[in-house]
């Protein structure tokens, strides 16, 4: 049993899903470790990680426009607005999905469903960059 850890900048561009998947598989494609468990871990309060597909970026966009609903922008609702009227949302965005995720590894793979790709979820409406941990672990 060995295990690895790693960490990816990811630069995102605002407000919106967008794809890790090609980022996170090179870094598999390098280790000597050929099967076992990725973990992928965002250190952030306001962004978060999420299993989604990535065949139809209608499906990305809907999501999008479900949290934007669900969680709105408007200060009035929220006690803590220092950083302005993305910041509580892209809190509780987060809250919502995950901050970590699980993906099983064989053969220097992601196992991932046919449509199924791994996204970055940006909640604040200005770009950032994301420090995401990677674990690995098998043989």
């Amino acid at each position: 049993m060995q295990q690895k850890f790693t960490k990816i900048i990811i630069k995102t561009e605002g407000q919106k899903l967008t794809e890790i998947t090609s980022e996170i598989s090179q870094i598999l494609i390098t280790q000597v470790i050929e099967n076992g468990l990725v973990t992928i871990y965002i250190k952030h309060t306001s962004a978060s990680l999420i299993i989604q597909e990535n065949a139809d970026s209608d499906v990305l966009r809907d999501i999008e426009n479900f949290f934007d609903k669900l969680v709105p922008m408007d200060e009035s609702k929220y006690i803590h607005n220092s950083e302005g009227a993305d910041d509580m949302p892209a809190h509780i965005k987060s809250l919502l999905t995950n901050t970590q995720l699980s993906v099983p590894m064989k053969n220097k793979k992601l196992v991932l469903g046919t449509w199924q790709g791994i996204f970055l979820f940006e909640h604040r409406l200005e770009p950032h960059d994301r420090s995401i941990e990677i674990h690995i672990i098998g043989e």
